[in-house]
């Protein structure tokens, strides 16, 4: 087989599956428990491997390994490596995933011990965004971070591989072999996608700023990859997004109308989805896309409440939008959404219900797929927009009637009595923002 057929066997998707290994280094602290370090050593190695299934790779072994002091050449011990080798060599592995940051160093020698491809963390989550993204914009963002995290990954001793691109993925190698050529080509290529980028920006900017003359409040969806975002988007609007037991299913940003229980129109986004380590490249390349949530009136943030890792993903999320620039203690601005309440069993659920109400901020539990727990969501998301509920006694003349309808549509109306003079009093609640709007439209009507 030669160097071209290899190189098609490796990066060819669609046909046969790349038969790969996925290696989980644990730096071990002497002061956790074995019981915490089992614990986080399967917990991450399930979602290293979801990383790789989610690229349809066929993961043949998958192993943790106890770091005490990562090596600069090979960041494992060498009786690791050369294991860890035979197991390659048996079962015909192309491609080692190691679920950390590998140096360009670390990453040459581990390619040279084994005979094959080798990847690192950052590599394998770009290689997924690069076959999830669908817009102008996605793709751009996707390849520009490629193309900044090869510059520093041109030495490779697997250069038989580097000859072919096979499109915008990782796997493909950056294109030819020739450093300095290489080096020129990537930087005259990052300078044309910014390029391009910007424009689909500036776009993007025109189209949010002429929501905001509407105006609708935006309310944005944010979350740990796979903690049912796209589910609870597609509950709350009756849209039909991707969503699947799969992470990072969505990555291009989705925008719908909603209408919250009392007439108010709100714009709902769903957006990328975050994960612990998410490379630096993306968090720049995305920061765009991201301005959705920065720019949102509300953020809820979605959590899986059946992963046992749950709180160390609520962290990790919240990391990310402390540096995009978000307050994440505004209790005002952020509402927590503790989804897969249906996967829970009774004692969980109540415990989760009693941590939920002694919460400082707005907490609501949820099942996006049963709808359990919406409709409360909904009302939640209304009392921030909105404002309280205000009773109010309102009398409309025979001319206004047509009102009526506008007061059943946007508030409770508890009842009606008509007047002998025909006109009618009603007795509704409305949110202090439709009240607002009420007392306008009287005004205007008067005006007129």
């Amino acid at each position: 087989m030669d160097d071209d057929d290899k190189a098609h066997k490796l990066i060819s998707r669609q046909t046969v599956k790349t038969r790969a290994i996925v290696i989980v280094p644990i730096i071990y602290d002497r002061e956790s428990s074995q019981k915490n370090y089992e614990a986080s050593s399967r917990s991450r190695i399930e979602e290293a491997v979801g990383l790789a299934e989610a690229i349809r790779l066929d993961v043949i072994e998958k192993l943790s390994v106890n770091i005490e002091k990562p090596r600069p050449a090979t960041l494992l011990g060498q009786g690791k490596v050369e294991e860890i080798g035979k197991i390659i060599a048996d079962e015909k592995i192309d491609l080692a995933i190691i679920d950390s940051s590998v140096t360009p160093i670390q990453q040459r020698n581990l390619e040279k011990a084994w005979s094959c491809k080798v990847i690192d963390r950052t590599a394998l989550i770009l290689e997924i965004f690069g076959d999830r993204a669908r817009t102008k914009e996605g793709v751009l963002q996707v390849e520009l971070a490629h193309l900044n995290y090869q510059k520093g990954r041109l030495v490779r001793s697997w250069t038989h591989l580097e000859r072919q691109r096979g499109g915008s993925g990782f796997l493909g190698g950056p294109g030819e072999t020739q450093i300095e050529a290489d080096r020129r080509i990537l930087q005259s290529k990052i300078v044309r996608i910014k390029r391009e980028l910007e424009t689909v920006v500036r776009t993007r900017a025109l189209h949010r700023a002429k929501r905001k003359k509407v105006p609708y409040p935006v309310i944005a969806l944010v979350g740990y990859t796979n903690a049912g975002k796209s589910t609870l988007f597609n509950r709350l609007t009756g849209a039909d997004v991707l969503a699947k037991d799969m992470l990072f299913a969505t990555l291009d940003p989705t925008l719908r109308k909603i209408v919250l229980p009392h007439g108010q129109t709100v714009m709902l986004s769903d957006t990328v989805g975050f994960i612990s380590d998410l490379p630096t490249h993306l968090v720049a390349a995305f920061r765009a896309t991201l301005e959705e949530v920065v720019e949102a009136d509300i953020i809820l943030h979605v959590r899986d409440m059946s992963d046992a890792e749950n709180h160390a993903h609520a962290q990790d999320v919240l990391n990310i939008l402390s540096s995009l620039g978000v307050n994440v203690d505004d209790p005002d601005h952020i509402i927590e959404v503790w989804n897969k309440v249906d996967l829970l069993d009774d004692v969980s659920l109540v415990a989760l219900h009693d941590s939920a109400r002694a919460s400082l901020n707005p907490v609501v539990a949820v099942s996006a797929l049963t709808g359990e727990g919406v409709d409360k969501l909904l009302g939640i998301i209304e009392k921030q927009i909105s404002g309280e509920m205000v009773k109010c006694q309102i009398t409309l003349k025979p001319d206004e009637y047509g009102l009526l309808d506008w007061l059943y549509k946007n508030g409770e109306v508890i009842n009606k009595t008509s007047k002998d003079d025909g006109s009618v009093i009603v007795s509704a609640n409305l949110t202090g923002q439709a009240n607002d709007r009420f007392d306008n439209i009287i005004k205007t009507k008067h005006h007129d």
